[in-house]
């Protein structure tokens, strides 16, 4: 009963934009509602939000002594005879769950924001002075030898050196008056500098303030702030929360709520995405399925959506209040769609400018590298748009580095494991004849140095070598054997997310291209920010106003209103049962009609990693009987596995993969699940078989660490992250927050790779059509399957096997 009434307690608090339609009393039931409805008509200061995110904007725009509440100064006491704790003022306190302090973490201190700082400003004026030298205080043709110098003067001087290719400063200062354009682009590139530079004050006062907050309320000093993780610094904040009231009406602060103040707009972003919403996605006539998605796009939206003069955001922490009344949704999705298109004719006038300072940039920035190292350009990295689409909600940005990378390893070595064989033998000769030429170059520059003095010799050398890199880049290697689905699975170990059309198909060239969308190519990434100025325009012209509408719809229907936060997307609040997908072991806990479903299990695992990351969070009623419904389901699983010594068979590898002495035992415990589950088959004889899904419940239950505060075993005063993984010696190896991140991380791989597999379970399986050829790569999904992977040998293929089979075939007949 106790039971039934805090979650109706919870259903009272989470109130949707469409559920009510009057306004709500101003100040009303304050103290138990933490999530309030987003009302219509003038906003009630009941919770002096306003007042705390202008200090949060003031961090970098405002006088350094706004304050909410009381009287008095910063430093001193709060006005109601009570005084701050060690000095600090209450606004101080909570600007800790502004964006900034978490930057100010990530940066490593004020100094090192300063020094970043002051050189990119330098760094600017430096490209900018630079590429008005080159133009107009060279002598090309003295440089280029193509004019004689008169060196009558000197003659014992008969080379051109440097000093003869500059010209004198009055000629240099006339072509630069001869310039209109020149001078017009100067005058803008001068403007700019004044605006990043006043940012960047404005900034580092903000900073300054944070850096005393870190020294005086955290007892963070200055030259510690390196050894401090971010967990270490968001508890030091709940335990100063703990002895002093915060600002804000919550009698609790919570992780989750600092997260929300963090990630307020990116999680909007990460859910548009999910939902599919963003103008990102097209189909072009000759290329197919196209994502575009760059820096100076994602600049863009975020201004249409957040922070410009007509964003859907008034300010920082709240939407305006067209937004939360539907009958306005119509007229506000003309003004977007009208100021889209504005700002895209003003990116297109722009265009010249923009598009040249990003060559002089790609050309300072990559030009040495390329002559260095030529294959770095064929190296991958995630492209923007998979930090959006793998990117759980309200993940931090350094976790979400850690995640990816991570994850690069498997997805390099899936992505080599395709190759054409039209393109290497092609790559092969190609490699040959260049490689000749160069060798004969080489040979003859090592001869006589003065080789290099003939004409474009460098030039020949360096372009060679070149093209021998490219071509051996698409030569596979002929020791290598590869297993596409073994190796899919290990990035969904790490990434967490891919589709599911992708199952069962990773050999495909279908999977692949679309692999490439999200795992691109350096040289790719570098094309697409150059085509950003030319690209960004037209989406915003023609490709962003006819999703207006849906936009202005999906921050009207997922916003709630959390008193002390804001408005947030009601995504970010991980609620199973508003937002959850039934076929994701949802079933039974969720009431979202399918438009309100987040795709792709995203709620599901986000609300995962956010637990094991969290440990000491209490997650509320829904959730926790969502993670509790997931432990039993591993429990359940887990009994009908053998114990996790005994998934591998006996050997170097599996010993090694299990071992303690491990360097990371963690990731073992990852590797270990994908030989054990199926992912590396095994042959019947090492052990007895078991299910996909089981072996890797039992590998779960052997970390023996609880989903958050769900476990039932759990016992008083015991804390999750109490109850170590591993052994007492490995404990003593490793400090403790390394330890528990990379637990928690190889735990959250685990706990991704089971939920995939129940999902693949309930999806229905096709009829096998007749005479259709029998897949031998290893693939997890249905218990057909798994059944099939049990037969065969370890490495994944079953040669012997079928050789046997054929055996006694022909001696039968």
């Amino acid at each position: 009963m106790a039971e039934h009434g805090e979650e109706h307690r919870d259903y009272r608090e989470y109130r949707r934009l469409e559920d009510c339609e009057e306004d709500s009393p101003p100040g009303e039931e304050e103290e138990e509602q933490l999530l309030l409805h987003v009302t219509e008509g003038p906003t009630d200061s009941w919770h002096h939000i306003k007042d705390l995110d202008s200090f949060f904007t003031k961090i970098s725009w405002h006088s350094p002594w706004w304050h909410c509440g009381g009287q008095g100064g910063a430093w001193g006491d709060s006005g109601d005879g009570r005084g701050d704790m060690g000095g600090v003022h209450h606004s101080f306190i909570v600007s800790l769950t502004s964006p900034h302090i978490y930057q100010f973490h990530q940066r490593n201190g004020f100094a090192c924001v300063l020094l970043s700082d002051v050189l990119e400003l330098v760094q600017f004026l430096f490209v900018v002075t630079f590429s008005t030298f080159l133009l107009c205080c060279v002598d090309y043709d003295v440089l280029f030898a193509t004019r004689p110098l008169n060196h009558s003067h000197v003659p014992e001087r008969a080379k051109v050196t440097l000093p003869d290719a500059v010209l004198p400063a009055p000629q240099c200062a006339r072509r630069l008056r001869g310039s209109g354009w020149l001078l017009f682009l100067l005058v803008l590139a001068g403007a700019v500098w004044l605006c990043r530079l006043v940012t960047a004050l404005r900034r580092l006062v903000g900073y300054w303030e944070i850096r005393s907050f870190y020294i005086r309320a955290l007892g963070i000093p200055a030259e510690e702030l390196c050894n401090h993780s971010w967990q270490s610094v968001q508890a030091r904040l709940l335990a100063l929360q703990r002895r002093q009231p915060l600002c804000v009406p919550r009698r609790e602060l919570t992780e989750l709520d600092i997260h929300h103040r963090i990630l307020r707009f990116r999680n909007y972003t990460v859910a548009m995405v999910n939902k599919s919403l963003l103008p990102v996605r097209f189909r072009l006539p000759l290329l197919g399925p196209v994502v575009f998605l760059t820096r100076g796009l994602q600049f863009n939206l975020e201004l249409l959506l957040f922070r410009g003069p007509a964003a859907l955001f008034q300010n920082t922490w709240s939407l305006r209040p067209q937004v939360k009344r539907a009958g306005a949704r119509r007229a506000l999705a003309r003004g977007l769609a009208r100021a889209a298109v504005l700002l895209g004719v003003a990116n297109l006038a722009l265009c010249p400018c923009v598009l040249g300072w990003r060559l002089l940039l790609a050309f300072f920035s990559y030009a040495e590298g390329l002559k260095r190292a030529p294959g770095s350009l064929g190296a991958r990295r995630w492209s923007l748009y998979a930090r959006h689409y793998l990117r759980h909600f309200n993940e931090l940005g350094h976790e979400l580095q850690a995640r990816l990378g991570r994850g690069h390893a498997p997805a390099t070595r899936y992505m080599d494991s395709f190759s054409s064989p039209l393109l290497a033998v092609l790559a092969r000769h190609v490699g040959f004849f260049a490689g000749s030429v160069l060798a004969v170059l080489i040979v003859l520059t090592v001869y006589d140095e003065d080789v290099l003095t003939v004409q474009h010799i460098l030039t020949a050398i360096t372009l060679l070598g070149l093209v021998v890199t490219v071509a051996r880049s698409f030569i596979p290697d002929e020791h290598a054997v590869w297993c596409p689905e073994q190796l899919l699975q290990r990035v969904l170990a790490h990434v967490h997310y891919l589709p599911e059309h992708w199952q069962g198909r990773a050999g495909r060239a279908e999977t692949r291209a679309e692999m490439a969308q999200l795992f691109q190519y350096k040289a790719v990434f570098i094309l697409e920010e150059l085509l950003s100025p030319l690209v960004t325009p037209l989406i915003l012209i023609f490709a962003f106003p006819p999703r207006a509408l849906d936009i202005v719809d999906f921050f009207r229907n997922f916003t709630v209103e959390v008193a002390g936060v804001g408005d947030i997307c009601s995504f970010a609040q991980l609620d199973v049962r508003h937002h959850g997908n039934p076929q994701w072991l949802s079933e039974g806990h969720t009431e979202a009609p399918p438009e309100r479903q987040a795709e792709h299990g995203k709620t599901e695992l986000s609300l995962m990693r956010f637990a094991l990351s969290n440990p000491r969070w209490r997650p509320p009623p829904p959730a926790r009987r969502f993670l509790g419904h997931l432990q039993a389901q591993v429990t359940r699983d887990a009994a009908a596995a053998p114990a996790p010594r005994h998934l591998l068979p006996e050997g170097p590898l599996p010993a090694s993969l299990l071992s303690e002495e491990s360097a990371l035992a963690p990731e073992a415990l990852v590797s270990s699940v994908l030989a054990a589950s199926g992912l590396v088959a095994r042959d019947p004889r090492f052990g007895p078989p078991c299910g996909t899904a089981s072996a890797t419940a039992s590998l779960l239950a052997s970390l023996r660490t609880p989903l958050g505060t769900c476990a039932a075993a759990e016992s008083p005063g015991e804390h999750p992250e109490d109850r170590p993984a591993l052994s007492e010696s490995r404990l003593r190896s490793l400090s403790r927050s390394a330890l528990l991140a990379e637990v928690a991380s190889a735990e959250m791989s685990l706990h991704a790779i089971y939920l995939h597999q129940l999902h693949q379970k309930q999806q229905p399986q096709g009829p096998q059509p007749a005479g259709a050829p029998k897949h031998h790569l290893v693939t997890t999904g249905s218990a057909a399957r798994a059944s099939q992977l049990r037969e065969m040998p370890l490495g994944g293929w079953a040669e012997e096997d079928e050789e046997e089979e054929e055996e006694e075939a022909e001696t039968m007949t």
